[in-house]
C-alpha cells in the first residue's frame, strides 16, 4: 500500500526508461488495485506483465470492497498473488480461502502466484518446512495437473522481514530445494522442474546477485525494493539469462 497515482506513474516511467528492450526474463508488476487500468495502459515495454495484490474466493454478488478475478482479468492482468503472508498474518486467511481464491483466478485464465512461508517461531522449532509442506500441498492437492501448471511458488521468509534476522542464500537455497523435492515427490519430477519458485525475502539491490545464483532460486518476489527504480532495475539484471 505505497504511491499515489502520479507517484507511481514517475516510478513506472523511471523503471521503463532504464530497462533495455527486449529483456530476457519476466517482469511483473503488482501495483494497488486502483492503478491496475491506468498503468496498465500506460506500459510501452512489451516484457512487462500486471498482476494483482489479491483477488476475492467469490466470482461476484454482495461482497463490497472485495475485487473479483474476472474484474482483474478485465483490465489487463495475467497474474495475481493468493496468500501473501500479510493477508495470512492481518487477514486470517485460512487454507480454504486461499483455495478458493486460487481456483477463482485459475477459471478466468489468471496465473496464480501462491505465497507460502514460516514464523520466526516455526523456524526456531525447526518446523519451517513442515509449515511450508502443509500450507503448498494444501492448494495444490485441490488442483489438476493443468492446474498446477499455471501456478508460480514464491517462499517467504516472513522470519527474516522486519525482524533484524537474516536469511542466508544457504538457508533460501535449501527451502527451495526442499520444495521443488516435495513437489518432485508428489507430482512429478516433470511438474517441479518446470515450475518457477521465487524468493520473497528482503531481496535488494545488494544481495539479489547471490540469492539469485542459487540452483532452486527462479526469481523474486520484491518488496520495498520495488519502490525504487534504479534497485528495482538492478535486481531484474541480477537475473541469470
Amino acid at each position: 500500500m505505497n504511491k499515489t497515482l502520479a507517484e507511481a506513474k514517475e516510478l513506472l516511467t523511471a523503471i521503463e526508461d532504464q530497462l533495455i528492450t527486449p529483456i530476457s526474463v519476466t517482469v511483473v508488476l503488482i501495483p494497488p488495485f486502483p492503478f491496475l487500468s491506468t498503468l496498465g495502459t500506460s506500459v510501452l515495454n512489451p516484457s512487462i506483465c500486471w498482476g494483482a495484490q489479491d483477488c476475492s474466493a467469490h466470482a461476484q454478488g454482495a461482497y463490497t470492497g472485495e475485487v473479483s478475478a474476472a474484474a482483474l482479468k478485465s483490465v489487463g492482468c495475467s497474474y495475481v498473488l493468493v496468500g501473501h503472508s500479510e493477508r495470512r498474518l492481518y487477514h486470517h486467511e485460512t487454507e480454504g480461502v486461499l483455495i478458493e481464491k486460487t481456483k477463482q483466478a485459475m477459471q478466468v485464465g489468471l496465473h496464480v502466484i501462491l505465497c507460502v512461508g514460516e514464523s520466526i517461531e516455526q523456524r526456531r522449532n525447526h518446523q519451517h518446512e513442515q509449515t511450508v509442506s502443509q500450507q503448498l500441498l494444501s492448494v495444490l492437492n485441490t488442483l489438476s495437473n493443468n492446474e498446477r501448471h499455471q501456478l508460480t511458488i514464491a517462499y517467504e521468509p516472513v522470519w527474516a522481514i522486519g525482524t533484524g534476522e537474516t536469511a542466508t542464500p544457504a538457508q533460501a537455497q535449501a527451502m527451495h530445494a526442499f520444495i521443488r523435492k516435495l513437489i518432485s515427490e508428489q507430482y512429478g519430477a516433470a511438474l517441479s522442474q518446470r515450475i518457477s519458485i521465487l524468493y520473497g525475502g528482503s531481496c535488494n539491490a545488494q544481495n539479489a546477485a547471490e540469492l539469485l545464483a542459487c540452483a532452486d532460486i527462479d526469481g523474486g518476489l520484491i518488496g520495498g525494493a520495488s519502490l525504487k527504480a534504479n534497485d528495482f532495475v538492478k535486481i531484474i539484471y541480477s537475473l541469470p539469462g
